[in-house]
């Protein structure tokens, strides 16, 4: 079975709404506002494209990230890699054809099965509406979370408020940084 990795960044209330800049939302692009860069803080987006074989996200995530990514050097090993967008409004033609295969998964349970197929791992990127969606199915493995000393208040939030058992996550890697950063990475005991 395939691991499947939710990747966030994420501010100290749970918020991870328009991270980059994405039009629409108040606090949008409180990443690079008011935080000093820090190379070190950001390692783990480079070990997550040489650890990942396939990318899954949701329609707007997709629709974000597709006009962009695939010219960026920063996201150079994410070009070919395959790529699965969780929507049942999309159609083929929709699709960017720069940015390699992918396909079009219509349901979580289709998440599911693609997590029952040979392959190395699939990382999450964005998509709020779908991390919660895989959270509640108790599809994913692994978080790989950047905290940012921010309090953003109302915003889509990373966890749902769905009245669930408690999911315990086990912490495996963490790491402080200059700026108020944090990387906390935690494997979901299932």
């Amino acid at each position: 079975m395939r691991t499947l990795i939710s990747s966030a960044f994420v501010s100290l209330d749970g918020v991870v709404e328009a991270p980059g800049g994405e039009p629409g939302y108040r606090n949008s692009g409180w990443t690079f506002k008011n935080i000093d860069f820090v190379p070190d803080a950001f390692e783990i987006k480079g070990r997550e494209q040489k650890e990942s074989t396939a990318i899954l996200m949701g329609r707007v995530s997709y629709e974000a990230f597709s006009p962009v990514w695939p010219d960026m050097a920063d996201f150079a090993d994410y070009k070919e890699m395959p790529k699965y967008v969780v929507s049942t409004t999309l159609t083929e033609d929709d699709l960017v054809t720069n940015w390699g295969e992918t396909s079009i998964l219509r349901s979580v349970d289709e998440v599911a099965a693609l997590k029952q197929t040979e392959g190395g791992p699939i990382i999450v990127h964005g998509s709020a509406a779908l991390n919660q969606a895989l959270s509640d199915a108790g599809l994913i493995d692994r978080y790989h979370l950047l905290v940012f000393p921010l309090l953003l208040g109302a915003g889509k939030r990373l966890f749902s408020a769905t009245d669930k058992d408690t999911q315990k996550l086990q912490l495996v890697e963490s790491q402080a940084y200059a700026n108020g950063l944090q990387l906390n990475v935690f494997d979901v005991i299932h």
